[in-house]
């Protein structure tokens, strides 16, 4: 019995499949298993197949994370094992084909990031999921890590003040050939998205920046991409993106900054408000705050300074005790499944929307145009 002539009840547990085994697939797979380093096994889902063009990769998979069977045609693992979900890990170029094909069977789709490679995709795919009745979900797991939830909260507490400017910076070492965007003998599809292997990241910087700025319409932008490394595989390994906009509590600067030659790996967040600023690092968890603290304005540098270190050396043990649970950065994936499941189960809408995926697609699509660039 295909998905779609099944009754639509959300009950638990739903049968759920993986499409495409890459390096990410371990992160879903490891959910999906029930592995979670960081979320209780809540018996949500069943892990009914997993599907690769390799009958190797697929076989391994099936047989590493317990799932029902291993395939290597979609339409033969959407008719045989009949998922409710499917989540879509292959490479960006294939999305649009491979999540119709899943709405269409019937099933509701998680995809990865970049879900399509710009929003009028992405927009006629979302029309594809209404059409069906399905959910279709884009991954932006760094918004439920700990770290962001963290600085979020204090955002909403007000302490801040409102905010002024957001610099959101990604360091991380692409271009070398050790990693897997860098061997120029097995080039990986993500070069031959329109703006390269940064524009893998791009989904991150603008759901993070969005999140984070409420309202904000950026009327004002400058880009500059770089390829300083020179390699020929290579169509840029630098971005640095300032964004200027307004909301409804003022003016608000944003600076995105890509780069790949400096050290250590980090995806680090600063915000600054009227009275006060905050930053985290989302690779290596941290959250330093900077506030007007209740012992006046003369005392509050002393206080700020003794709270942030004891916090800082609170944070290192934590984070000490995270390497040796292995959990890593991707806790946040783990975090926005597992919400997802619930919400499936309960039919009720997946946390990330329509909406804000829209949103995040438009400002990906401004940030790689030709418009802005100096």
């Amino acid at each position: 019995m295909r998905a779609h002539d099944r009754p639509q009840t959300r009950r638990a547990p739903l049968r759920v499949a993986v499409m495409g085994t890459g390096a990410i697939s371990k992160e879903h797979l490891t959910y999906l298993a029930g592995r979670s380093p960081v979320i209780p096994d809540r018996g949500l889902v069943e892990l009914v197949g997993v599907c690769d063009q390799s009958p190797a990769a697929a076989h391994y998979a099936a047989d590493t994370f317990g799932a029902g069977r291993a395939f290597t045609d979609l339409a033969d693992m959407l008719e045989s094992a009949s998922p409710e979900v499917v989540h879509v890990l292959t490479p960006p170029a294939s999305h649009v084909g491979l999540a119709t094909q899943c709405l269409q069977a019937g099933a509701h789709v998680v995809c990865e990031k970049p879900i399509t490679t710009n929003s009028p995709d992405l927009d006629k795919l979302l029309e594809i999921a209404a059409d069906h009745g399905r959910q279709l979900m884009e991954s932006h797991n760094y918004r439920f890590n700990h770290g962001f939830r963290q600085l979020e909260n204090l955002l909403n507490s007000d302490r801040l003040g409102p905010v002024r400017s957001v610099d959101i910076r990604i360091a991380l070492p692409v271009t070398d050939a050790d990693e897997r965007f860098g061997d120029p003998n097995l080039p990986s599809p993500i070069h031959q998205l329109p703006a390269g292997v940064i524009h893998d990241f791009t989904t991150h910087f603008s759901y993070l920046l969005l999140r984070l700025t409420g309202d904000v319409v950026f009327d004002r932008m400058a880009t500059a991409w770089s390829n300083h490394a020179g390699l020929a595989h290579f169509r840029y390994d630098d971005l640095d993106a300032l964004l200027i906009g307004n909301s409804d509590r003022g003016p608000i600067h944003a600076r995105l900054r890509f780069e790949a030659d400096s050290g250590p790996d980090t995806f680090a967040i600063t915000v600054r408000g009227t009275e006060g600023w905050a930053e985290i690092d989302l690779f290596q968890p941290y959250l330093r705050a900077v506030l007007p603290r209740p012992v006046g304005s003369q005392l509050s540098p002393v206080a700020n300074h003794v709270i942030n270190g004891w916090q800082l050396m609170g944070h290192g043990i934590r984070n000490l005790s995270r390497k040796i649970m292995q959990i890593t950065p991707y806790e946040g994936l783990h975090r926005m499944l597992d919400e997802t499941y619930q919400a499936l189960t309960e039919d009720r809408p997946v946390p990330v929307t329509p909406a804000e995926m829209l949103a995040a697609s438009r400002l990906v699509d401004t940030v790689v145009s030709d418009q802005f660039r100096f």
